[in-house]
């Protein structure tokens, strides 16, 4: 039978049943999801209209996130599906589409963050940490230690972010098509949308 986008099969507004006319189309063709899931990398290119090509991701594992706020993107790993908004089974069978909120690691962002800001970002604070910390101080030029300081002012994050990097984990949002592109690619959810989600999670 195969899998087809056409809408002359389909009944008119009224009920009633369309004239064939004539039979299937390429340019008609519809194919079966990729359903995406985490997994060594997989993907199958497709050929399709035109000579052009899609890259039908079958397992994905790692992806670019950007942090809107810090204006920076990592490439880190996808650790699992949390929610999605079209249907819970997704969500139990771990399948990566576009909207879909998966955990990530948060180590490769708190790196940065600390490279950049020259503080630390969501770690315990006690006095195994503090000795930690004190060890790990790396002698700096005073030219570094001027850029740092005048970067300070904008280093605040989000109570509810921190709170995740302290996890190790960060909620983010899929904005790529992987059965598409071949890529899942997303952004940190932040302020009211991170509210929304966690929200929707605390529910269920």
């Amino acid at each position: 039978m195969g899998i087809s986008r056409d809408s002359r099969h389909k009944r008119s507004a009224t009920g009633a049943k369309r004239a064939t006319y004539r039979k299937k189309r390429a340019f008609e063709l519809g194919r079966q999801p990729a359903n995406t899931r985490i997994g060594a990398k997989r993907i199958h290119i497709v050929r399709t209209r035109g000579g052009n090509r899609k890259f039908r991701a079958l397992r994905l594992d790692s992806g670019n996130f950007s942090w809107g706020s810090e204006s920076i993107s990592k490439k880190t790993r996808v650790i699992g599906v949390t929610f999605h908004p079209s249907n819970n089974e997704l969500v139990r069978t771990n399948t990566l589409t576009k909207s879909a909120i998966v955990q990530i690691d948060a180590a490769p962002f708190r790196q940065w963050y600390e490279a950049h800001y020259g503080i630390p970002l969501g770690k315990r604070r006690g006095p195994k940490a503090a000795e930690a910390e004190t060890k790990e101080v790396v002698a700096k030029s005073k030219s570094v230690e001027r850029k740092i300081a005048a970067r300070l002012p904008t280093s605040k994050v989000e109570s509810a972010l921190e709170s995740q990097f302290a996890a190790g984990r960060i909620l983010a949002c899929i904005s790529s098509r992987p059965g598409q592109s071949g890529r899942v690619d997303g952004y940190i959810l932040e302020g009211e949308e991170l509210v929304f989600y966690q929200k929707l999670l605390h529910k269920k």
